[in-house]
C-alpha cells in the first residue's frame, strides 16, 4: 500500500468529515496550515491560503462558532448548510486528488460527499434533539464538543492517518445504524 496515497486519502476524508461539522473552520485551517508549511496543499487547493479566502472563511467560521451556541439558530444554520457543507466537503475531498486522474477524483468526490453528508446529518439530527431541552447548557456543551472533536480529529489525521481512517469507518457505521433506526421511527410515527 502506498503510504503517500493513504496519507492523502486520510486527509481528504478528514476534510470531508470536518466540513460536515464546521466547513468554514476547515477551510480556514487548511489555508493556515498551508501558509505555516505544516500541510502542503495540492495546487488545486492552494487558493485556500489566499488572504481574501482566509479572511472570508475566518469571518464565517466565527459567525458559525457563535451561532452554533444558540438553540434553534444552530438548527436553522444546519438546515441551510445542508446545501453548502455537503457539496463543499465533496469538492474539497476531490481536490486532494486533482493529479490522480478523473476516476480517482470522482471516487474521492463520491466518498467525500458521503462522509460529509453522514457527519452533517449526525450533527444536525443530534442538535435538533438537543434543542428540545429548555436549558442552553447542553447546546453549548454539544457545540464545544464538536469543536474539540474537530481539532482532535485534525491532529490525529496528521500524526496517525490509519487510526483516523479506522475511527472514521467506525463513526460512519454508527451513523448508518442510527440513521436507519431514525428513519424507521419516523415512518412508524
Amino acid at each position: 500500500m502506498n503510504p503517500e496515497l493513504v496519507a492523502t486519502a486520510a486527509i481528504a476524508a478528514a476534510v470531508a468529515w470536518g466540513a460536515g461539522l464546521r466547513l468554514y473552520a476547515v477551510v480556514f485551517a487548511l489555508g493556515a496550515l498551508h501558509r505555516l508549511d505544516v500541510l502542503p496543499l495540492p495546487a488545486s487547493l492552494e487558493m485556500l491560503a489566499h488572504p481574501l479566502v482566509m479572511g472570508i472563511a475566518g469571518v464565517l467560521a466565527l459567525a458559525e462558532f457563535l451561532g452554533d451556541k444558540v438553540p434553534w439558530i444552530d438548527s436553522l444554520s444546519d438546515t441551510i448548510h445542508t446545501f453548502i457543507r455537503i457539496p463543499a466537503g465533496a469538492a474539497l475531498a476531490a481536490a486532494f486528488f486533482s493529479d490522480g486522474g478523473a476516476a480517482m477524483q470522482t471516487a474521492a468526490l463520491l466518498l467525500g460527499g458521503t462522509v460529509t453528508a453522514g457527519t452533517h446529518l449526525a450533527k444536525a439530527g443530534s442538535r435538533a434533539i438537543i434543542n428540545t431541552s429548555p436549558e442552553p447548557v447542553s447546546n453549548i456543551s454539544a457545540s464545544l464538543g464538536e469543536e474539540a472533536l474537530l481539532v482532535s480529529g485534525g491532529w490525529l489525521v496528521l500524526h496517525y492517518p490509519l487510526i483516523f481512517l479506522a475511527l472514521l469507518l467506525l463513526f460512519m457505521l454508527l451513523v448508518a445504524y442510527f440513521l436507519r433506526r431514525l428513519w424507521r421511527a419516523f415512518w412508524r410515527a
